[in-house]
């Protein structure tokens, strides 16, 4: 399909592009067109909740980038998902429908982004969520993005939540409640027993337009400029270059790797590193590519005395015959779920006044996330820090846009990261050992017998890993903040016609996983576009 020109350009069609491509394409007086450079989103693997395991590691429908190695992680590289399809991330995440608290939103606001403080987010929140159980001020049951309930209680998610009410963590049935506090069941973004990404959720009852072009398999090069002014993409697709002009805006939805990729081979980044790969100025503009965040998780793995864990049924061929009935009859089981079931949001830091780590329970166990399951009943706590002050950076290598950049993720980097991670691990550990869990488990695997903070932390550092929330990179902010990329409008600085709308855009992580802050975002930043809400100078 060959296009010449529309109205707006949509640069990657992830958890933020899809909803931007829906919301954008409603009138029919907008042109749009939506860019991915993955396939369709047609693997029965991306549909199916627990075929997480297979899209991870699948290099069609995943980036499947790394870290350049990290001196906090014992120079090891990290291992960094990212979607390549239609819905991108959101079409190969962990399904978790998490906001984040309360104040994440109202400190992004205290930077100097006005119009994103919860009071204003809210509303986004809500206008995307769709959800199955719950409703009030807080919620809504009408939206696009379907939030599930875990429907059957799990025996060792249920001796989970009783050990950590006994050492005070509060029960909870609504993480997204104004108190994030408390341990209970996750609720899914999935839709009768499938996965709902935004390519599901946005974007297939919006292909049919005809005022919206889709196309994958296509990768942009770059942003073109006039006077610095956006005015067109050059992206090649097929093996031959083409060139689409924006008669109103050019949005990037890339990501947060990649959206500061395409702005520093555009020419906006640092002027030094932009001139150190022979690329054209555009505008000098420092903080491209850092403020890079991300949530790091460690895996505790148990072995259970029971055969309670979704390993034994991954494990046989009866098994796994007996999961796919459950789920083709009814829609139900361990195919419906994906990996993880139990969460926890509590504070182990006496300096923290809302809760600053997160667990993630599975009731199967690997040697790492996605991975083959282990031969025995095992299964793992995740847990993660949830606003580290570490900062790493992204930046290219290479004037070639398919080359990655590279990735910096500086883990660990801070006393107060390193504190709260040995907290958190010392808090897991504590659950393991108290009842009715610690009667369910035969063995502690990871970590194997700490004896003190340095063990733990050693521990940290060899086995961590990311829980796949990159954000900040092209961080929105203050006129004041040298580092800031974008105004509170998520328009770029120095240049005109230009906005990034994704994680990227994001001052500071969230206080959980990022999709549906991402849909939030998108969904604000459609009526910013459209001039449904004043903008803000």
């Amino acid at each position: 399909m060959s296009i010449n020109s529309v109205d707006y350009i949509i640069v990657g069609a992830g958890s933020s592009g899809c909803v931007l491509a829906n919301r954008l394409s409603e009138d029919p007086q907008n042109s749009v067109c939506l860019i991915e450079a993955g396939p369709k989103d047609r693997s029965p693997w991306i549909h199916l909740p627990i075929g997480y395991g297979k899209t991870m590691w699948d290099p069609k429908l995943n980036w499947k980038f790394e870290t350049e190695p990290d001196p906090g992680m014992n120079q090891r590289k990290i291992y960094w998902p990212r979607g390549k399809c239609l819905g991108g991330s959101s079409s190969i995440n962990g399904l978790i429908f998490i906001r984040g608290q309360k104040e994440d939103y109202d400190g992004w606001k205290a930077l100097g982004n006005k119009g994103w403080g919860w009071d204003d987010v809210l509303p986004y929140f809500k206008k995307s969520e769709g959800n199955d159980r719950l409703g009030g001020p807080l919620h809504s049951q009408t939206g696009p993005l379907k939030a599930s309930s875990i429907p059957k209680k799990h025996p060792l998610v249920e001796a989970f939540i009783k050990s950590a009410t006994h050492l005070g963590v509060p029960e909870t049935d609504d993480f997204n409640n104004l108190t994030q506090e408390g341990v209970g069941y996750y609720q899914l973004t999935t839709d009768k027993g499938l996965r709902c990404s935004t390519a599901v959720a946005y974007l297939k009852p919006a292909k049919s337009r005809p005022n919206l072009t889709i196309l994958t398999d296509s990768q942009v090069m770059r942003v073109i400029f006039e006077d610095r002014r956006a005015v067109a993409i050059e992206l090649t697709r097929d093996g031959e270059t083409q060139i689409v002009r924006a008669n109103k805006e050019i949005i990037l939805s890339a990501g947060a790797l990649q959206s500061p990729q395409i702005l520093q081979l555009s020419g906006i980044g640092p002027a030094k590193l932009l001139n150190e790969f022979n690329i054209p100025l555009i505008h000098d503009l420092p903080g491209v590519g850092e403020n890079l965040q991300d949530h790091l998780q460690y895996r505790l793995i148990y072995e259970l005395n029971k055969p309670i864990s979704t390993n034994v049924q991954l494990s046989s061929l009866l098994g796994r015959m007996m999961m796919g009935l459950d789920w083709l009859l009814f829609r139900g089981g361990p195919l419906s779920i994906g990996i993880n079931q139990g969460g926890l949001f509590t504070k182990v830091m006496n300096s923290s006044t809302t809760p600053d780590i997160q667990f993630h329970l599975a009731t199967l166990s690997a040697d790492m996330a996605g991975g083959n399951v282990h031969p025995f009943p095992g299964f793992t706590m995740s847990v993660c820090q949830l606003r580290p002050e570490s900062r790493g950076h992204v930046r290219i290598q290479s004037n070639d846009p398919l080359v990655p950049p590279k990735m910096f993720a500086n883990y660990l980097a801070t006393e107060h990261d390193r504190a709260t991670s040995i907290a958190a691990v010392q808090f897991a550990r504590k659950i393991a050992q108290t009842e009715p869990l610690k009667s369910l488990i035969e063995r502690e695997i990871k970590p194997h017998n700490p004896q003190n903070d340095a063990d733990i932390l050693e521990f940290c550092r060899n086995s961590g890993a990311t829980i796949f929330h990159p954000t900040g990179t092209c961080q929105m902010g203050a006129d004041n903040n040298p580092l800031a990329v974008l105004d509170s409008n998520l328009k770029v600085r120095g240049v005109t016609g230009l906005r990034v709308v994704d994680c990227s855009a994001m001052p500071t992580l969230p206080s959980g996983n990022t999709n549906w802050p991402a849909v939030m975002l998108a969904e604000r930043a459609s009526d910013l576009i459209l001039g449904r809400i004043a903008k803000h100078s």
